[in-house]
């Protein structure tokens, strides 16, 4: 079980999947969405959340005010829990996410967009080379001041955000989990990124 954090469905409780999801920690979903917020990145956003698991990232920015948000989630099991959570915040007066039981590349290929803000958090087996896939799949589908956020193990190979025509502009890690924020490729030299790592 875990809960919304902040936000107009604030303490509403929402289902974890038994197995085959790995829930980002409340610690790390404190520190990303109160970046977020200061980055002023969630008011009015359309949103997707890529290996939703529960949708707890996804449905975090609609209590926010995200304008929408797409989850999408190919196990089974974990999808009708995404759809039950979703079902939750609906009542709480929260607008309704869209929920997506597909794989993630097939999902990107046949979606339109634009997004302005991604949650990209697959299993940590997940091949380097199907995680850069997925990404120069998700590009196209990006808004012109979009933001990716990328989780993974800290120990995982760091993503291919050149090959998929991304910036990285911060880098930050929490224990075992770190996060990389992407935007979409500025000309060269724009921008620096921010890398700082942080021990929890």
């Amino acid at each position: 079980m875990t809960r919304i954090i902040a936000g107009k469905a604030r303490g509403a409780r929402l289902d974890v999947p038994h197995a085959g999801t790995r829930p980002t920690s409340d610690r790390v979903r404190e520190s990303l969405f109160g970046a977020l917020e200061s980055a002023d990145a969630i008011a009015g956003a359309r949103v997707l959340d890529l290996y939703a698991g529960s949708g707890a990232l996804g449905l975090e920015t609609l209590s926010r005010g995200a304008a929408s948000a797409d989850l999408v989630e190919m196990g089974r099991e974990a999808a009708a829990v995404v759809r039950r959570n979703v079902a939750v915040l609906t009542k709480a007066g929260l607008p309704t996410a869209r929920v997506h039981q597909s794989a993630v590349r097939a999902f990107l290929q046949r979606t339109a967009g634009p997004y302005d803000l991604v949650f990209s958090d697959p299993p940590y087996d997940l091949q380097d080379e199907a995680m850069t896939a997925d990404l120069v799949a998700l590009a196209p589908l990006l808004s012109p001041d979009a933001l990716v956020i990328i989780e993974r193990a800290r120990r995982s190979t760091p993503p291919d955000l050149a090959e998929a025509g991304l910036d990285l502009i911060r880098e930050k890690t929490y224990g075992d989990t770190t996060l990389w924020w992407a935007e979409p490729a500025a000309p060269a030299g724009a921008r620096q990124p921010d890398v700082e790592s942080q021990s929890r």
